[in-house]
């Protein structure tokens, strides 16, 4: 989820231009963005925009709740590129925002020093070489990268609702997942400008390098606030 929502704002500040990213499909890419673009405005925007007008209390808990389900994902691809600790670190938050946090609706884990992480299998293949390939606009989920791409079986498997047998509340707990998403996105987007496609593909090639490099090759303080901002 978060994400979704970093693609943006780090684009502001980072400069990676469209000519360096490989979009050999850019034709059927752009077409596919417009079809998203079209099914958000007539669809998702507008239950989004509903659902922000809910408390906070609300949105925070459901935000809380989903990002605990992350935390196994995350523990999983910590493991497998050889970050132990920190997998460690990542599963201690599921188990105690499981329990004292009653199902992760209260981050209990971050105000006990537990640092919240977010890998996914994207980014295991990544750290284990695996090239990123061509730009890809999938219908319905959005940019990606033909490595990306490939690793969300992978990355489906490793989530706790995939395991979740009743189909029912496995749709249900998906569309509040992409609804939570969605929301948190109406906040930023004054910063889209010019061509919204190569906006959205820069930005998103620029979120998923940042994201592979755990950060350390970026220093913005700004860019670390707005992090903090968009997750908590």
């Amino acid at each position: 989820m978060v994400k979704i929502i970093l693609f943006i704002v780090i684009s502001s500040f980072f400069s990676l231009h469209a000519s360096e990213v490989n979009d050999p499909f850019e034709k059927f890419n752009r077409k596919t963005f417009e079809f998203n673009e079209n099914l958000d405005e007539l669809v998702v925007k507008p239950v989004a925009e509903v659902y922000s007008e809910f408390p906070v209390f609300i949105k925070t808990g459901v935000t809380n709740f989903f990002n605990n389900l992350e935390n196994i994902e995350t523990s999983v691809n910590q493991m497998l590129q050889g970050k132990p600790g920190k997998s460690l670190n990542d599963l201690t938050r599921f188990i105690i925002n499981t329990s004292i946090g009653i199902a992760g609706i209260f981050d209990v884990a971050s105000s006990m020093g537990l640092e919240r992480n977010e890998e996914d299998f994207g980014q295991t293949l990544a750290v284990w070489g695996v090239d990123e390939g061509p730009y890809i606009m999938l219908p319905f989920l959005g940019p990606s990268t033909l490595r990306d791409t490939i690793s969300r079986p992978i990355s489906s498997f490793t989530s706790v609702i995939f395991h979740m047998t009743d189909t029912d509340v496995n749709i249900a707990l998906k569309s509040i997942d992409a609804l939570e998403t969605r929301e948190r996105l109406l906040d930023v987007e004054s910063l889209l400008s010019g061509d919204k496609y190569i906006f959205v593909k820069d930005a998103y090639m620029q979120s998923i390098n940042y994201e592979i490099s755990d950060g350390i090759d970026v220093d913005d303080t700004f860019v670390d606030d707005m992090d903090d901002f968009l997750i908590d």
